[in-house]
């Protein structure tokens, strides 16, 4: 097994690698602006590249002025797309280009769609600016000016109009549209109604002369049309070698999709330039799906959308393409530091409104939690110290309880103790050994007859007991419980029913995943020293291995469970729920994803100056692990999440809540997931 096999072509997989070109060009010189747009071009297809797209006017340049009504430019800039049109024959990759053509006794500003020796469509500028440095009337017409819809070029019966859609007949989602400069600037841009018509793609040839502040403005642009309309947004400019007369130019070519930058080009540079991106296609059209207002507002608009004509091509690309695009190994958690510590901030005051509210709304002024010495409780202690700091409530208003049971760590129960001391609360310590101990009995369980059975439900009487302390705590000191589960384990089923990281009175942890929780802990221990001025203790919880602490180990002191162990990494699991949740990906999509991001150490994102094992997971450790969570969340867990106490949902990756982010039968199967699964490759 190779990259060259189907499942790992991007194509295959939903993608499509999108170019956008920034040819050096000479003003009213055809000839050349065509060979360089010709060699731009069989540098996309190298690249493996469905599409290329040129600045405006490209073939003429964008500054020629009055030059524009001379026969001898235009003949020329036809004489050129002829050439390119030529070159084309035996390239899959269709190109987009700008040049002025006459039709029905009118100028027109226009895009040429071109493919394997065919002109697929001519579009013309809807919008022409005329105010500033910009005087396009002068020239040209609008688009809605022209009375023909299709014309005859270089032989050719060519459909023409601004709403022409381009869709590839053998790749899925890849239908585009396109747009000149101007049409993005004006308040309902042509692309829009296009996207409500289908289109995934949205194009913008542009000229663009650079000014202070121009560059900002232009992603600002580009990024919200491609939010706004869930679609990818690639947009060209015009660089070395336009006209400086009057104007300078940067060259800034951009591709952004659904708000997020994937590519741009050098601004400023000297030499031609090609800039790539590998869009995915399935993405957009599963948020399109999701975001049932997208389907509404299409209704709402479909007289307009009425007008838009199809044009069908087929690429064929002719050789399987591996995935160019960094594919973030800890979705959850920004890799660049600075977002990272913003993240973490937005998150942390969530948690903290949410339950200072329900303190609020409740009446309630204490808190019962309880603290293991690991990790979740650690952070969901630390959110109820911040809301009664902000409640202005004295922190032994909080009643933190370690339990410790029969395999209880010498080192987890030390952390719990100086945690507690750390922050200030109400600290209590409750063996709760023997009520199990009476409850085994009770049950006729063989641990009461000394036997060593350390099954489920030796596991689950000290869990229970744990719980039942919780709530028989909160009666008696008029409190409220406060949940410590989180995302991850929710997702995976890891929870016994009904017990203190399933049920509690209000979840502060529910929508957390355990990769953020990590970096949520350890970004108070450094930016938040009132809450805790000594914070090693925290530093100590996050380098303990992941137990639940329910069966004694071998060695004293030290857990005789590893939840990784039994689980595996949660750093994979987070990452398939992150696309398996927020996206709906088959899990095959998701497989693909994850050998992209984690195949190789030397790859892909990791948290800058994060704390993290640097692990690499080949493909048959993703599959064997994706089973494990496809099995537990699509089959096993499900009953377990209907019934979950009230939590804030804390970001867009999505919750768990049966009230909110996630509703589904507890009683499904899971067979077209494991199905999937199965059709994984191992190589």
């Amino acid at each position: 097994m190779n990259d060259s096999t189907p499942f790992f072509d991007l194509y295959h997989q939903g993608f499509a690698r999108v170019a956008v070109a920034v040819p050096r060009c000479r003003v009213a010189d055809p000839t050349f602006n065509a060979d360089q747009s010709v060699a731009l071009l069989q540098q996309a297809a190298q690249r493996g590249a469905a599409l290329v797209l040129f600045p405006e006017l490209g073939l003429s340049a964008y500054t020629c002025d009055d030059l524009f009504h001379q026969s001898a430019l235009l003949e020329g800039c036809e004489a050129a797309l002829a050439h390119i049109v030529s070159a084309s024959a035996d390239i899959a990759t269709v190109a987009v280009l700008g040049l002025p053509l006459r039709v029905d006794h009118s100028l027109f500003n226009c895009a040429a769609v071109v493919q394997r020796g065919r002109l697929l469509g001519i579009v013309p500028k809807t919008y022409l600016p005329n105010y500033g440095e910009f005087y396009e009337a002068r020239q040209f017409n609008p688009a809605d000016h022209a009375q023909s819809t299709e014309i005859q070029l270089l032989g050719q019966t060519v459909p023409f109009g601004a709403q022409l859609l381009f869709e590839a007949q053998d790749l899925a989602n890849f239908k585009f549209h396109v747009e000149i400069c101007e049409d993005l600037w004006v308040p309902i841009p042509p692309s829009s109604h296009a996207a409500l018509g289908g289109a995934t793609l949205l194009l913008n040839l542009s000229a663009s002369n650079v000014t202070v502040g121009k560059s900002g403005y232009r992603h600002a642009l580009a990024a919200s049309q491609s939010a706004r309309c869930l679609a990818a947004y690639a947009y060209s400019s015009a660089g070395q070698g336009e006209s400086t007369t009057d104007l300078a130019w940067d060259g800034q070519s951009l591709i952004y999709e659904n708000g997020q930058l994937l590519a741009e080009s050098a601004r400023f540079a000297q030499d031609a330039q090609l800039i790539t991106a590998d869009v995915d296609l399935e993405r957009l059209a599963r948020e399109r799906m999701r975001q049932t207002s997208f389907g509404q507002s299409a209704a709402r608009h479909r007289e307009r959308l009425a007008s838009f004509r199809t044009v069908a091509f087929t690429l064929a690309m002719p050789h399987a393409q591996p995935l160019r695009r960094d594919i973030e190994r800890y979705p959850y958690v920004p890799a660049n530091a600075a977002l990272r510590d913003e993240r973490c901030l937005e998150v942390y005051n969530i948690q903290v409104q949410g339950l200072t509210q329900r303190l609020l709304a409740s009446g309630i002024k204490k808190l019962v939690i309880g603290i293991s010495g690991g990790l979740d409780s650690t952070h969901a202690l630390l959110v109820c110290a911040r809301a009664m700091d902000l409640l202005k409530l004295p922190r032994t208003n909080i009643l933190g309880v370690t339990m410790p049971g029969f395999a209880t760590g010498t080192r987890t129960l030390d952390q719990a103790l100086r945690l507690m001391s750390a922050i200030g609360c109400d600290s209590r310590q409750i063996d709760i050994r023997p009520s199990c101990e009476q409850m085994l009995k009770d049950l006729g369980h063989p641990y009461a007859e000394g036997k060593a059975q350390y099954d489920i439900t030796f596991e689950n009487v000290q869990a229970g007991e744990r719980t039942s302390h919780l709530f028989r705590l909160a009666n008696f000191n008029d409190a409220l419980v406060v949940g410590t589960g989180d995302l991850s384990e929710l997702a995976l089923g890891w929870s016994t029913y009904g017990v203190g990281d399933h049920m509690s009175h209000y979840n502060v942890n529910a929508s957390v995943p355990k990769t953020l929780i990590k970096h949520l802990v350890r970004w108070v221990a450094e930016n938040e020293p009132p809450l805790l001025p000594k914070p090693q203790v925290l530093i100590d919880i996050l380098d303990t291995e992941i137990s639940p602490e329910l069966v004694p180990g071998d060695v004293a002191g030290q857990p005789g469970q590893s939840t990784e162990s039994q689980l595996g990494p949660y750093e994979l699991h987070d990452f398939f729920l992150y696309y398996t949740l927020r996206f709906g990906f088959a899990p095959s999509k998701v497989a693909f994803l994850a050998h992209a991001a984690w195949r190789d150490v030397a790859l892909g994102c990791w948290p800058e100056g994060a704390h993290v094992q640097r692990q690499a997971y080949d493909l048959a450790s993703i599959k064997r692990h994706l089973r494990t969570f496809v099995w537990r969340f699509f089959k096993t867990s499900q009953f377990k999440r209907s019934c979950v106490p009230n939590a804030p949902k804390v970001g867009s990756g999505g919750s768990l809540s049966p009230r909110g982010d996630w509703r589904a039968p507890s009683d499904g199967e899971a067979t077209v997931w494991m199905a999937d699964v199965e059709r994984i490759p191992e190589a």
